[in-house]
């Protein structure tokens, strides 16, 4: 099958790829310099050059707290940029998978979140994802949504690498400890999304490896996997101020995906340690 992928330079669309390649697919991978997705009249030269099967789409402006001054450039990539390449997917006749996020919910109480559950984004990054699902909703039936959370691998910054470098630099971080969600190794979602590429069981799904934790956990297990004394000190979000409101529950209900034929992905400290095997060799 011969699968377009956006958003190659970041940390999922260049997991995506190999694991298509792996499969024997042919993945012809994009960034922005190849296909502007706001430029709608560039993703249609970019299709008809191509003519894919599929696209799985992770291009995303996704620099949450910048978000909040750059409202205009965020929605045209997130959010008009979608609707570009889900209004040419029905032309196509091709069938999309889109990358969406847990920041789409308002994050109170402690319940996971069902795909079904309505939508109401805490900031303008979650908003405008959320936009780029309505679009796709109004334009395909032939589409998977996938909900992701706490995205970390190889290839760009994440939280981890983060947390190594300031653990290594101060030997002491502070970390918040009332948001709660599921951290999420690219390499295994990788698999998942290229299952999902390769049959017809659309719909809205959530995944991320298993299990909850808080940042603050999260923290605590980098550092005790990589072998660093460093001091780990918990702080509510209200003292860790940012441009832009996090939500505190990120738990994501994932039943859905046993209920159609998926595989659950493996425990989120399992996916941290084979991570920190790779990125500290």
């Amino acid at each position: 099958m011969k699968v377009l992928v956006t958003g190659i330079h970041g940390q999922l669309g260049h997991d995506v790829m190999e694991e298509l390649k792996k499969r024997g697919h042919e993945a012809v991978g994009v960034d922005v310099a190849e296909m502007d997705i706001t430029d709608e009249e560039k993703v249609r030269e970019v299709f008809s050059e191509i003519c894919p099967e599929a696209v799985i789409h992770c291009a995303a402006y996704t620099a949450v707290d910048r978000a909040e001054e750059e409202e205009e450039t965020c929605r045209l990539v997130n959010a008009e940029g979608t609707e570009h390449i889900a209004g040419i997917c029905r032309e196509k006749d091709c069938k999309l998978l889109y990358l969406s996020t847990d920041y789409v919910f308002p994050g109170e109480g402690e319940r996971p979140w069902e795909p079904e559950d309505p939508a109401a984004p805490l900031n303008v990054y979650g908003q405008t994802k959320y936009e780029g699902e309505q679009a796709i909703r109004r334009y395909l039936d032939k589409f998977f949504i996938v909900r992701i959370s706490w995205v970390f691998g190889i290839n760009g910054g994440n939280f981890v690498k983060t947390m190594l470098r300031l653990g290594k630099e101060k030997g002491a971080v502070t970390v918040v400890s009332d948001q709660i969600g599921s951290p999420t190794y690219t390499r295994d979602l990788s698999a998942l999304l290229a299952d999902m590429i390769e049959g017809e069981k659309y719909g809205i799904y959530h995944a991320s490896n298993e299990g909850f934790c808080s940042w603050y956990e999260f923290a605590k297990e980098i550092f005790r996997l990589a072998g660093l004394k460093v001091s780990v000190t918990p702080v509510d979000s209200g003292q860790f101020q940012t441009r832009a409101k996090r939500p505190k529950n990120s738990r994501l209900n994932k039943d859905k995906l046993i209920k159609n034929g998926f595989n659950r992905l493996p425990a989120w400290q399992d996916a941290l340690r084979r991570y920190l095997e790779e990125l500290l060799l």
